[in-house]
């Protein structure tokens, strides 16, 4: 029988994870592969609820740039996680996995609004919960709404999937081929350095509450039941 290091978790998919390797839109083989690996986290036991990010569609600190006042463009970006949402939500079912979704702004017609009390209710029920529209909230991240839910929902670690990057670096991998790569850090070493890990609110959060965060590549194959069973991948961020 598979070990299961964390009963409950809150899984984090930016939109630049969700595009793939496409500058924009849907990866749907992303979405596929997603649903894959969910799937079997679900089969082992494990509840899993899922934020999603929407800057494979929109991302509004860009849209400021050129003018669109910045609380409009964020409410726009809240409506791209909820495209992103139903995309994922649909792909899941289609696997056989009962999911719902729940967003932070109202929309009955295509999701339930935010409860937490009812999120609880479905991942008790072996339900995968994802949580769309950020906080609700301008100015305020998708790593912070991953954050907050997954304190909210008790979970035991916030799973931080990124696009072709397989950890917390000190620099980015990617222009960088000496960047040091960390197993693990503490959450204050991580705000303490500015590594990016996620915004500084979010970071904090997680610091406060004491929250785990694993920080790994989503291309990586099985890398969530891997992350879920205790298995090294990617970096550990802790409190002492």
């Amino acid at each position: 029988m598979t070990d299961i290091k964390y009963k409950r978790v809150l899984l984090k998919l930016s939109g630049e994870a969700l595009g793939g390797d496409n500058d924009y839109g849907i990866d749907i083989s992303l979405f596929n592969q997603v649903a894959r690996q969910v799937k079997r986290v679900i089969e082992i036991g494990i509840g899993i609820a899922i934020v999603v990010g929407g800057g494979n569609i929109w991302r509004g600190a860009n849209a400021e740039k050129y003018g669109i006042d910045r609380i409009t463009a964020d409410y726009a970006g809240m409506l791209a996680t909820l495209i992103n949402s139903l995309t994922l939500q649909d792909i899941l079912q289609q696997a056989g996995i009962p999911t719902r979704t729940q967003s932070a702004i109202e929309i009955h017609q295509v999701a339930e609004p935010y409860i937490r009390g009812r999120a609880i209710h479905h991942l008790e029920k072996g339900r995968v919960v994802i949580f769309a529209g950020g906080t609700g909230n301008p100015f305020v991240t998708t790593d912070t709404a991953a954050a907050l839910r997954a304190i909210e929902i008790e979970a035991d670690v916030l799973l931080m999937a990124k696009n072709n990057v397989d950890g917390i670096y000190d620099a980015d991998p990617r222009k960088n081929p000496n960047a040091k790569k960390f197993d693990k850090l503490t959450h204050l070493e991580a705000l303490n350095m500015r590594l990016g890990v996620m915004d500084a609110t979010a970071l904090s959060l997680c610091m406060d509450n004491k929250l785990p965060i694993i920080v790994f590549n989503l291309q990586i194959s099985d890398s969530i039941e891997k992350a879920v069973t205790g298995k090294p991948i990617g970096t550990l961020v802790f409190s002492e």
